[in-house]
């Protein structure tokens, strides 16, 4: 089963899910190695995946932000991508810098392969969650799939799940997931059919006539908003008293689990401190490390 994905974080732990270990050999004439799974855990809904790393496609193309008229495959969607990731950075290396700027063809290149794997029949099984990166990365591979006659499941996350100790744990986005307990997802699963898939289609084609700036999930709604639309949690947050900014940002994402990653608040605190919104009280190369406050 091919595993299809919207975020970096979420596809290597789905590949550890996926993935074969040497678990040992057997000492004789000619040693053999034995592959297998890791045992996992021993905790409730705890287990592997079957198939191989290989399996796992990523397509992190950040389609919550920016111009989605523009092709995936742009030199615009490529530096967006690039100042997303780029601004994590300090005391730049060369090897990393060019390593984020190619993200946007791997990307291409893993949509390709996912096009390979559909025309050989191949069925596929996608991940998704109510995080925008996430719901738009699955509206816009159903707007891809229309033409194919696969097999399509999907795993939507839960909110939340009780535990058999009836603690509650809840999930914004499949990076919070672990390797061993993607399997206990499984009994999530459903089939696509082409009338849902064309309905998905329909409102990412909804979505790219608005063309707004950003996109985000109202009242369970996706729907496309202004770029300043999360600056009321920064302004919510930040007063006169200095506070680094890692630690404002992580304020920010403790209390609001919106699905939005930290570098669009490192974006956005960039922009108000350019407007005269927010001070910078002791400067940083690495700007998460630097002192804001309250202009």
């Amino acid at each position: 089963m091919i595993e299809v994905l919207f975020g970096e974080s979420e596809a290597a732990s789905m590949r550890a899910a996926k993935s074969t270990v040497i678990t040992g050999k057997v000492d004789g004439p000619t040693a053999v190695w034995a592959a297998g799974k890791k045992k996992p855990p021993e905790r409730e809904n705890c287990g592997w995946i079957e198939g191989t790393a290989e399996e796992v496609i990523c397509l992190g193309f950040l389609l919550d932000v920016g111009d989605i008229r523009e092709d995936i495959s742009s030199e615009y969607r490529r530096h967006l991508i690039y100042s997303m990731y780029a601004q994590q950075q300090w005391g730049k290396e060369e090897e990393t810098d060019a390593s984020l700027m190619r993200l946007c063809d791997h990307y291409c290149a893993e949509l390709e392969r996912l096009k390979a794997y559909l025309a050989e029949g191949n069925p596929i099984r996608v991940w998704y969650s109510d995080a925008p990166y996430s719901r738009c990365g699955f509206y816009h591979l159903c707007a891809c799939l229309q033409k194919y006659q696969n097999e399509i499941c999907v795993v939507k996350l839960p909110e939340y799940r009780i535990r058999t100790d009836h603690a509650i744990v809840s999930y914004k986005n499949w990076g919070e997931v672990a390797a061993e307990e993607f399997f206990g997802f499984l009994t999530c699963e459903k089939k696509l059919s082409a009338e849902e898939i064309r309905m998905y289609a329909m409102l990412w084609s909804i979505l790219q006539e608005d063309n707004s700036p950003l996109r985000a999930v109202v009242n369970g709604k996706l729907t496309g908003v202004p770029e300043d639309f999360y600056d009321f949690l920064i302004r919510k947050r930040i007063t006169q008293k200095p506070i680094k900014e890692a630690r404002l940002i992580g304020d920010i994402l403790g209390y609001n689990q919106l699905g939005v990653g930290d570098w669009w608040y490192a974006k956005r605190i960039d922009h108000l401190i350019g407007t005269g919104k927010i001070k910078v009280v002791e400067d940083s190369e690495n700007k998460y490390a630097r002192t804001i406050r309250l202009a």
